[in-house]
């Protein structure tokens, strides 16, 4: 696909909503393009994360690994970011993924995603407010739910 294409995927993760056209594009360029074959991991629970991942077309699953095997979380499909902490923070991968079926993938390094923030001060200050909206949309998400789990008991 053309580097057009990825600019356009990009412009479409939630993530990356502030950016210029010239910030995706340099986003974009230092981006690679991963084609995982059905059944072929992408990543692995604990693993060192050093980079993001946006679904191009597929469906990836994310899962567990657990005592009686993998458990599924949820499958996920074009337009998620899986990793997004990993961009800006060292970390580890907190779920498996999969390939379902044949999946196309941009893989972003956390150093292009860096460098990017270093030229251009009012990314960071967007991103900032992304990860502010996203912990409280998991509040939220947590306050539902902490009565039903208080109750099990």
């Amino acid at each position: 696909m053309a580097l057009d294409d990825d600019i356009r995927i990009l412009g479409t993760v939630g993530l990356f909503e502030s950016f210029t056209p010239e910030q995706l594009r340099l986003l974009a360029f230092g981006a690679e393009r991963l084609v995982l074959r059905a059944g072929r991991e992408l990543f692995r629970e604990g693993q060192s994360a050093d980079c993001a991942y946006i679904i191009v077309t597929g469906t990836i699953t994310l899962f567990h690994e657990g005592d009686e095997g993998r458990v599924t979380i949820r499958p996920v499909g074009p337009g998620a970011i899986l990793g997004e902490m990993a961009l800006i923070a060292q970390t580890t991968r907190l779920t498996g993924a999969v390939a379902d079926v044949e999946t196309e993938v941009i893989r972003i390094s956390r150093s292009i995603f860096r460098r990017i923030l270093e030229e251009y001060p009012e990314v960071a200050a967007a991103l900032h407010a992304h990860i502010s909206r996203n912990l409280v949309e998991l509040i939220g998400q947590i306050e539902q739910v902490a009565p039903r789990l208080a109750n099990r008991d």
